[in-house]
């Protein structure tokens, strides 16, 4: 008797009822076939979001790298036009003084003791 009572008390998991139709059949989707078709919109509208958001992160992180060599080279360019804006402004200072000193075209040389 004790296996009886066993048998007649187990049911069919929550797996193989609804393959079998039992707790999602079509009857189901004729009475609630708005909620479903709004649940499947806004689970069509998460992932578009989810994507679009992820393409636009990687364009921020693609334009952020350009932005950083693009200002590493104004800074550099910078550097070598104040560099010749510095020569030439000295160039012209000296000029004007008459100290009649001019540019080295060569580097001076070290003599070696």
């Amino acid at each position: 008797m004790a296996t009886r009572t066993v048998k007649a008390s187990r049911r069919p998991s929550l797996l193989s009822r609804m393959f079998r139709g039992q707790i999602l059949s079509s009857d189901f989707f004729a009475r609630h076939w708005l909620p479903v078709v709004l649940g499947v919109v806004v689970a069509m509208v998460y992932i578009t979001t989810k994507y679009t958001c992820q393409t636009n992160m990687e364009k921020i992180a693609e334009l952020e790298r350009k932005l950083e060599i693009v200002n590493n080279e104004k800074s550099r360019e910078r550097s070598a036009f104040m560099g010749r804006i510095r020569e030439t402004s000295m160039q012209q200072m000296v000029d004007s003084l008459h100290l009649n000193l001019k540019v080295q075209a060569q580097p001076p040389y070290k003599i070696p003791k």
